[in-house]
């Protein structure tokens, strides 16, 4: 299918920092995208990009094959975006709102009224419409967040981080319209998220963005594929490499391999360093990808009471995109 959108090495930098590194990736028409990565990866400023809320520093993207950088007003007839920030005059109703929003895009008349009661009937709102804003749940909030983002029909939307503070009904509310507009309208989404079960859930495929650079994109399935059979964490109090090869040739043990160590901060200046009030034991965290997770647990644990080598901690991850960033990055999606 072609492609609704195409980000072509897009950065942003702001002084001597770059907050996207050049990345490029494409949305086909009629699917659901996810940008899954932790607060601070790059994804609002990538989506902020794409859709021309803020320039790139280089790089350039395409809507429906229109520029961001020389045909802006077709960009944003074609998109909609709902960004993190609620955009919303809190003294107003839903139904106001709406209307405000729509009149922005040339709306007028019945085609107007039309829309934002096919909006509020998306969100679940109908009934509660004519209630101001600052009446709602935060939750609700964001349901006409994204109603406003919609009232134009757009083909391609945008959704930063939708679901940040919001109730588990309202949750639920937002997942159910994603799905909906996709199934039924045939819209394509881009969705952010540091949540991976509603990547899991959502998306098509998967972009893992990291320090404002894409480390890995592939459909959910494959991504998760990436570690097998899951994988686990052993902290040793000493590792050599002969361990490290001995552990990769156990059955049910894809790679064994050293984990990236955690390093503490400095004091700040003018404190003095923390002292130890215990001793504390020097452990090695091994990282180990399995084929077979309950396999190669039990063999990992006989191997190294065999050869007397105690485990200071043992964790064992299932494979989900949550592993996969830990097995790609070293930390966790929520660091």
């Amino acid at each position: 299918m072609p492609a609704i959108l195409e980000v072509d090495n897009l950065s942003k930098k702001y002084g001597d920092f770059e907050a996207v590194k050049g990345i490029s990736f494409s949305v086909e028409e009629g699917e659901v995208f996810g940008l899954l990565g932790p607060n601070g990866a790059g994804k609002t400023q990538t989506i902020s990009m794409a859709t021309g809320v803020i320039p790139p520093t280089s790089g350039t993207a395409r809507i429906a094959g229109h520029d961001i950088k020389t045909d802006l007003d077709q960009v944003k007839k074609i998109n909609g975006l709902v960004p993190q920030e609620l955009a919303l005059y809190p003294t107003l109703s839903a139904r106001v709102n709406l209307n405000f929003f729509g009149r922005i895009y040339g709306l007028r008349g019945k085609e107007l009224k039309d829309r934002v009661e096919d909006v509020l009937r998306i969100v679940a709102l109908t009934d509660r419409a004519d209630q101001t804003v600052d009446k709602y749940s935060g939750g609700m909030k964001r349901r006409v967040n994204i109603a406003a983002g919609l009232v134009h029909h757009p083909r391609l939307l945008f959704l930063d981080e939708p679901t940040v503070g919001v109730d588990p009904q309202s949750r639920n509310h937002i997942f159910e319209s994603v799905l909906r507009l996709n199934r039924e309208r045939g819209m394509s989404v881009v969705y952010t998220s540091h949540y991976m079960e509603e990547v899991e859930l959502l998306c098509n495929r998967v972009a893992i963005i990291d320090e404002g650079n894409i480390i890995a994109m592939d459909t959910v399935k494959n991504l998760v594929g990436i570690l097998g059979g899951g994988m686990i964490n052993v902290g040793l109090e000493k590792v050599d490499d002969e361990l490290l090869e001995q552990l990769t040739q156990l059955p049910g043990v894809k790679e064994a391999v050293l984990a990236p160590q955690p390093v503490s901060p400095p004091p700040a200046e003018g404190e003095e360093p923390q002292k130890e009030t215990e001793p504390v034991l020097p452990t090695t965290m091994v990282k180990i990808v399995a084929e077979n997770s309950q396999q190669a647990v039990v063999n990992v644990i006989s191997f190294l009471n065999e050869q007397d080598r105690p485990l200071t901690s043992l964790e064992i991850l299932e494979p989900n995109l949550e592993s996969v960033f830990l097995h790609l990055t070293g930390k966790k999606l929520r660091e």
